[in-house]
């Protein structure tokens, strides 16, 4: 019988609470002391990210065979709250290689492309990317133009991909070393079928176009254009079959979902603990500033909000099935109500703060304009209210 009394949510095994700790103590000797220098200076910290392979985060959801971590969706979770509270720019470059590449390929690869690529993303030899999105085509995925076609034992691509997170690795414009890509392969009975192709960075055609400066937020994980001009390819480099790539996403969207959620709660949880210390310190009128009602409202109503959050992401994730579908309408409900409460939380934070909140020292401004891409990135806000609607009335709720 499970002692409910004892039970911790956030940390359901001892394993989990040593994970916890380890990603904690790894955040203020290496992650903390960079964070503010690579968001101003827009880049993407490599060697940083390449020592996350010491602690088997790069591959955590990878099969201990394929040489990765072997650990479930709850692990995945508290790696992403833990470097998010510090970093979440640092943070969305890890989502992109662990969740959207390599969890996606140890999910739907074949063995053969699990074990030539697997070992290299898990100890860091490889950086890995997932390009969607295009220039004029982002949830409408179903509407990209990127095309991938058969010739003998190759496969020809064109096209375009925006947006992509670790598409570039310096300022040099060096493609990143594997990217999992998704292509129109033709129409069959009406309908668009969409392949997914592993490219590696040497590949003839394939380079970096523009990598997109001057962001809102999330400055510390480099976003660009990849471009496919006649890009060759082995056939060998299809996964699975042609038409396959909507359940290659729908397979990895939840973890992918829940991710992000995870780094909402990181922004909000160190959005608190700042504002809270602020007001407990700061003086105003002879009074700490946490002893007046507004103030009151604004870290009241942050931890209440961070705290339902927190029970509703870590309750997803630990239902999750890293191999299936299974809970899309909650991999969709964490992230709507996670991603708007880090903004609101860290956007009360700054208020608190006043001008100090406004300036980098602080770390709360860069919270806040961080947090704006959750709501943007890995499905809008508008598609998740869209897609909880429908299958509400699918399920007769």
């Amino acid at each position: 019988m499970t002692d409910w009394k004892n039970f911790d949510l956030m940390n359901p095994t001892p394993e989990h609470k040593m994970l916890r700790d380890m990603v904690k103590s790894f955040v203020v000797a290496e992650v903390e002391p960079q964070a503010h220098e690579y968001d101003r200076k827009e880049k993407f910290n490599l060697v940083l990210f390449k020592k996350l392979s010491e602690l088997g985060l790069l591959g955590i959801t990878v099969p201990e065979q394929y040489g990765g971590s072997g650990l479930d969706a709850v692990a995945s979770i508290i790696a992403h709250e833990e470097l998010s509270a510090s970093d979440p720019g640092f943070c969305l470059a890890y989502l992109a290689h662990t969740l959207l590449a390599v969890n996606n390929l140890a999910v739907n690869g074949s063995d053969e492309q699990k074990k030539k690529y697997l070992p290299g993303l898990s100890d860091g030899s490889l950086v890995g990317s997932m390009a969607m999105s295009e220039p004029d085509y982002g949830t409408d995925v179903l509407g990209m133009t990127t095309t991938a076609v058969r010739k003998g034992d190759k496969y020809i691509i064109n096209g375009r991909k925006m947006w992509i997170t670790n598409g570039a690795l310096d300022d040099n414009k060096t493609a990143c070393d594997f990217v999992w890509l998704y292509a129109k392969t033709g129409e069959k009975d009406g309908r668009t079928l969409l392949s997914t192709f592993i490219i590696e960075k040497n590949d003839p055609g394939f380079y970096v176009g523009q990598k997109i400066m001057d962001k809102l937020g999330m400055r510390a994980s480099n976003t660009a254009e990849l471009v496919f001009e006649n890009c060759e390819i082995p056939a060998n480099r299809l996964v699975g079959a042609e038409g396959d790539s909507v359940n290659h996403m729908m397979r990895n969207l939840e973890i992918e979902r829940v991710g992000l959620a995870a780094m909402a709660l990181g922004i909000a949880r160190r959005s608190i603990e700042i504002m809270n210390k602020y007001a407990n310190e700061r003086m105003s009128f002879k009074k700490p500033l946490n002893s007046y009602g507004q103030i009151q409202k604004y870290i009241a109503e942050s931890y209440a909000e961070y705290k339902a959050s927190q029970a509703y992401v870590y309750d997803t994730a630990r239902r999750l099935s890293l191999n299936e579908e299974g809970n899309r309408l909650d991999s969709d409900g964490v992230k709507l109500v996670a991603t708007t409460m880090a903004k609101n939380v860290a956007d009360r934070a700054i208020q608190v703060l006043g001008g100090y909140g406004y300036v980098g020292e602080y770390v709360v401004e860069r919270l806040w304009r961080d947090s704006k891409l959750l709501e943007i990135g890995g499905g809008t806000l508008e598609a998740h209210q869209k897609n909880i609607t429908r299958d509400l009335s699918r399920a007769g709720f």
